[in-house]
């Protein structure tokens, strides 16, 4: 018999997912995700979390250089002023409860460890628009091998 606490097993007999995770890069295709996420968190009342993962390569140069480390989190600050301007544009009556979390290193074991610790139902990401996904396998596929959560690509 499985434990109830192994985030591989589903639970049967809920409406709809609790806990929905986004990736978030600044994409156009990260923020079309994170708007179809929203918009199934409000519909099935689920908490969001977006998610921004600072990748790899410049999170190896941050211990060499300051610089990269502060425009990665440039980045996650301007994220998180983006998705509070598009909060306040929509107003209280499109209400999600949602939090943004922001990690260093790669985008699929970023979001892979958020929905472990958060005990995910789902992770939505936008489709790769990275040359590298061809080498080392989109975040979408790399998540999907993992077999832990439902995960949906969004155009």
């Amino acid at each position: 018999m499985t434990s109830s606490n192994d985030p591989s097993v589903f639970e049967y007999g809920v409406d709809g997912p609790k806990l929905i995770i986004v990736g978030l890069d600044g994409s156009d295709s990260s923020w079309r995700a994170a708007a179809y996420a929203a918009g199934l968190a409000r519909r099935q009342h689920s908490r969001l979390v977006l998610v921004y993962v600072q990748t790899l390569a410049a999170g190896a140069f941050a211990q060499a250089s300051g610089v990269v480390y502060d425009s990665g989190s440039q980045v996650a600050d301007q994220l998180l002023t983006e998705i509070r301007d598009h909060v306040v544009r929509f107003g209280e009556h499109q209400h999600v409860n949602w939090e943004f979390r922001t990690f260093r290193g790669d985008p699929a074991m970023g979001l892979a460890a958020v929905g472990d610790e958060l005990r995910a139902d789902a992770i939505v990401v936008g489709t790769s628009e990275s040359a590298g996904h061809r080498i080392f396998g989109s975040v979408a596929v790399r998540l999907v091998k993992l077999g832990r959560w439902p995960v949906t690509v969004v155009p």
